[in-house]
């Protein structure tokens, strides 16, 4: 199945004005799939869409066919068009190679973003892109670690400041609002793996059947979320009316 690219604006007035047009692709659950020779057809898109920041949000690896060489191949390929940004999904923390995979993207520039966050400046001008590891990495519930782990990645960050969320998981959509994200990127449901014309998707991890959360943007409260329904699979091998997709994210500033 051929891979997709979908376009997405954010306006917000809170946006500063020197990263109007600002581009991001999002990049999500690769599970060390394959697209031609060195992930040509896939390098090929993203280059094509001139980003300013790319985002890799979560099993950019696979547990169950663990293969880091051929995912990093990606990265060795997209590593000199912009400066990556990843977090971990379940795979990374089930799979318990964290440290290698880590270790191997920071070997090549990549910001592993682990309850933390980077200030990017534009011309004296700042946002915020903050990283938070997959919940499974802690023993608490899934709600209460990713609001722990939200604010120390935003310790000491502004609160008037724009802030973007790299977290895998979209069900935790008003855990993300009650600690006051603008934007979330995530990945995780793939798209329900099955869509069904005018329903939506079919399943998704830590939602179950018919979920609410598996792509597309959401908003609410004046704050959007991002679902990527990533790019590879894991245990269920196939997708239907579910294309793989780059997202393509351009900040637009509304601010005076």
């Amino acid at each position: 199945m051929t891979i997709g690219i979908t376009q997405y604006e954010i306006h917000s007035s809170n946006i500063p004005s020197h990263f109007d047009s600002f581009r991001i692709v999002q990049l999500s659950d690769l599970h060390d799939a394959k697209f031609g020779e060195r992930h040509a057809d896939l390098v090929k898109k993203v280059k094509g869409l001139s980003p300013d920041a790319i985002f890799i949000t979560g099993d950019f690896i696979d547990s169950n066919r663990f293969d880091l060489d051929r995912s990093m191949e990606l990265v060795e390929e997209l590593q000199s068009i912009a400066p990556f940004y990843y977090v971990t999904g379940n795979h990374e923390i089930s799979s318990n190679e964290t440290d290698q995979i880590v270790n191997r993207l920071d070997s090549h520039g990549v910001y592993t973003l682990s309850n933390e966050a980077v200030i990017i400046k534009r011309d004296g001008q700042q946002i915020a892109i903050g990283g938070i590891d997959d919940p499974l990495s802690s023993s608490k519930e899934d709600d209460a670690a990713v609001a722990e782990f939200i604010q120390q990645a935003f310790q000491g960050v502004p609160q008037s400041m724009y802030k973007i969320l790299l977290s895998h998981r979209p069900e935790q959509f008003e855990t993300y609002l009650e600690q006051k994200i603008d934007l979330i990127m995530s990945g995780h449901a793939h798209g329900g793996q099955i869509r069904i014309p005018l329903v939506g998707g079919l399943v998704a991890p830590g939602q179950g059947w018919f979920p609410g959360y598996t792509e597309g943007i959401h908003s609410k409260e004046g704050r959007q979320m991002i679902i990527s329904r990533g790019i590879g699979n894991s245990i269920i091998p196939v997708r239907f009316f579910n294309q793989p997709e780059i997202v393509l994210v351009e900040l637009r500033s509304d601010a005076n």
